[in-house]
């Protein structure tokens, strides 16, 4: 053995669930008294390997329960083409592999990329999680990202200067089934920053720094309100998941019990078998009830814990919050408490979620979201519609931008009241609800005015829902006017220039007689007259040659 290993020292470093701010990882970091080990592994693919199991028996003396990161060169992978001694290591350790995730850090220049591949997918037969390391900082080509298909996809915090660049790779690490982390995060803005570009974990000094004890608290700034507007969908289930205390089906149970009195945060206990999934499910409070009562300890020590357990709850890693919702609500009310296994596509188990964490973030976006919304109609502000419209063009996602409006609504109002105009608005925009269907957005800007994202096959259906229709105020006609821009990927760039790309059209609409409707293109000429006041459909034209509104 190298001389080195009677120097060598640990350090550990919790990596942050953002979303609850717990701890969800510890990452094993090497800290040697003498000599460059790392730069010297670097070269050396066995002395590499022979760090990660001494890092792996050093942090499970130290902790038991937190799931574990290693690092490891890509070209050990590559040049090992696995890590048995890391597998029988953590057996030894009595901890499960997909416990632990291995961080796979650059550099990747030269490395055999076919061999690195075939390393990581042995390393997944065996259990393993792979974390891509070092991105936005490191060497690593993005088809090798995409092949390499992580858990996990480490940023470095510089990256954060360019928060289009992190919306990006939380784009596809979302088509990978990829969370997102930030490393070396040191400030609040920096913070803020990782939460509004999307990511789900992170880790640096403003959290905690690394340790020789693995830090037991760690500071999370508070998300402003801001942040916490969740998809419509409900916020995927990863971001809530915990580390889970998981043992044996054939546990006694005395070492639930064991486990569960020195650990006052764990809320309960899943019994998995050889594989990691879970079999039964032990709740804390139930499960000590029984033991601390009359003749519990005498009857029930020595015997399969699972006697003391009910049936697993269990969600994908896929679900979002609402599914979890749903799968506790089936269950009984004594079960209310219990925390959800969640699993991957084999069955085993990842981790946790608390139905807390859960209620507390979904509740959190409702009322973000209600206090956006117009007290007339009920429906969302612009604000909801753009941050949408933001959302598809990072997922490269084609989409149609309308704005609609009731013409001379002012002559409305005077004619007929403000009563029956507050009416009409109120019956355009149920109009509008009505006509849009899956992933379409309304939303009411203010006055007479509605914005509407929708893809471009469902226009035709919105058109026959508020312009094909008679409108009447007071027993007054009225007419709307449409405009709609097409936006396909890569066309624009943010919201604000679909809207700057959207105000000629609105201008060309509003030039025609009675209901009208034009349609333009993101980065094309001239627009087409699809409605005008005579119910026909004109061919395209320019936006001079609309006729006047009289």
């Amino acid at each position: 053995m190298h001389s080195w290993t009677d120097t060598l020292r640990f350090a550990f470093q919790p990596v942050v669930n953002l979303r609850t701010g717990a701890v969800a990882a510890l990452e094993t970091l090497a800290r040697p008294q003498t000599g460059d080990v790392l730069a010297e592994a670097r070269r050396d693919p066995e002395l590499d390997g022979v760090l990660a199991v001494l890092a792996l028996r050093a942090a499970t003396r130290k902790e038991t329960l937190l799931p574990l990161h290693l690092n490891v060169f890509a070209a050990t992978l590559a040049d090992l083409g696995g890590l048995t001694p890391l597998y029988e290591a953590v057996r030894g350790a009595h901890r499960m592999p997909w416990e632990v995730t291995l961080d796979v850090v650059p550099p990747y220049t030269h490395v055999p990329q076919r061999a690195l591949l075939e390393a990581v997918a042995s390393l997944r037969e065996q259990g393993f999680r792979i974390s891509a390391d070092g991105i936005g900082d490191g060497d690593m080509p993005l088809r090798l990202l995409t092949d390499l298909s992580p858990d996990l996809v480490k940023l470095d915090a510089s990256l954060l200067a360019r928060p289009a660049a992190v919306r990006a790779m939380r784009t596809l690490c979302e088509e990978l089934g990829a969370l997102v982390a930030v490393e070396g995060v040191e400030s609040e803005l920096q913070c803020a920053s990782a939460v509004s570009a999307g990511a789900q974990l992170a880790q640096g000094e403003l959290f905690a720094p690394p340790a020789r004890i693995p830090a037991a608290d760690v500071y999370v700034p508070p998300r402003s309100p801001g942040s916490l507007a969740a998809p419509r969908s409900g916020p995927s289930v990863r971001e809530f998941v915990r580390p889970a205390a998981v043992l044996p089906v054939t546990a006694p149970a005395g070492q639930v019990r064991a486990l569960l009195t020195g650990s006052p945060d764990v809320s309960g206990v899943l019994l998995v078998d050889q594989a990691g999934r879970p079999v039964r499910s032990v709740h804390r409070s139930r499960f000590l009830l029984s033991m601390s009562g009359r003749y519990g300890h005498a009857l029930y020590a020595d015997r399969p814990a699972f006697k003391l357990s009910d049936v697993p709850r269990t969600v994908g890693i896929g679900a979002t919050a609402w599914e979890v919702l749903d799968v506790v609500a089936i269950g009984g009310r004594d079960r209310t408490s219990d925390d959800v296994a969640v699993v991957d596509e084999h069955g085993r188990c990842v981790g946790t979620v608390r139905l807390a964490d859960l209620v507390r973030a979904l509740a959190e976006s409702r009322v973000e979201e209600a206090a956006g919304l117009n007290p007339l109609t009920r429906l969302p502000g612009s604000d909801a519609i753009t941050s949408e419209v933001d959302r598809r063009i990072a997922h490269g996602r084609s989409f149609a931008l309308s704005w609609l409006d009731i013409d001379h609504f002012k002559q409305v109002n005077d004619g007929a009241g403000f009563a029956a105009g507050d009416e009409l608005i109120r019956s355009v925009g149920h109009a509008l609800q009505r006509a849009l269907v899956g992933q379409a957005r309304v939303g009411h800007i203010g006055g007479d005015d509605f914005l509407v994202l929708a893809d471009e096959e469902a226009l035709e259906a919105l058109v026959a829902a508020v312009l094909d229709v008679p409108w009447s105020a007071g027993g007054r006609p009225v007419t709307l006017s449409l405009a709609t821009v097409v936006c396909d990927p890569g066309r624009v760039s943010d919201h604000r220039q679909a809207a700057a790309q959207l105000a000629p059209l609105k201008k060309a609409a509003k030039a025609l007689n009675g209901a009208s409707w034009v349609l333009g293109r993101a980065g094309l000429p001239g627009i087409e007259v699809r409605r005008d006041g005579s119910g026909a459909t004109a061919a395209r034209a320019g936006c001079a040659g609309a006729e006047p509104r009289r």
